[in-house]
C-alpha cells in the first residue's frame, strides 16, 4: 500500500510533470548556446584562443546539458512509478522512502541506507 493519499500523488505528478518541462527547456536553451552550433563555426578562420573559448564552452554546456539529462530521467522514472504504485518505494531494497528525503529530492530512488551503500560502491 503506497504511503501517499491520491491527491498527494496527484500533486506530485503535477510537481514532477513542471519540473520535467523545466528541464526540457533549460536543455534546449543551452543547445542553442552551443557555439559549435553556430553555422559560422566551421569556417570561420578564427584565433586559436577564439577557438579554445568555443571548446571550452561547448565542453562546459555539454557537461551540462549531460547532467540535465540524466535529473531528467531520475525526474521521468519518478513520475512513471507514481503511476504504476511503487513511488516512494526503494528500488533496491523496496522499503519505503522517508518521506522527508522524497519532499528534498522527490526523484529519490534509493533509501537513505540504500544510497549509502551504492555511493560507497562507486568511491
Amino acid at each position: 500500500m503506497s504511503q501517499f493519499s491520491k491527491q498527494e500523488l496527484l500533486e506530485l505528478q503535477k510537481s514532477l510533470n513542471i519540473r520535467k518541462k523545466k528541464l526540457e527547456s533549460q536543455i534546449q536553451e543551452l543547445g542553442r548556446e552551443d557555439p559549435f552550433l553556430d553555422p559560422d563555426h566551421v569556417t570561420d578562420n578564427a584565433a586559436i584562443d577564439t577557438d579554445v573559448r568555443e571548446q571550452i564552452g561547448h565542453d562546459t554546456i555539454q557537461a551540462t546539458v549531460d547532467s540535465l539529462k540524466r535529473e531528467f530521467e531520475k525526474v521521468e522514472g519518478a513520475l512513471k512509478r507514481t503511476f504504476d504504485g511503487t513511488y516512494g518505494l526503494c528500488t533496491n531494497c523496496g522499503k519505503p522512502i522517508d518521506k522527508e528525503r522524497l519532499n528534498l529530492l522527490p526523484s529519490a530512488e534509493h533509501c537513505i541506507k540504500c544510497h549509502g551503500q551504492i555511493f560507497t560502491k562507486t568511491l
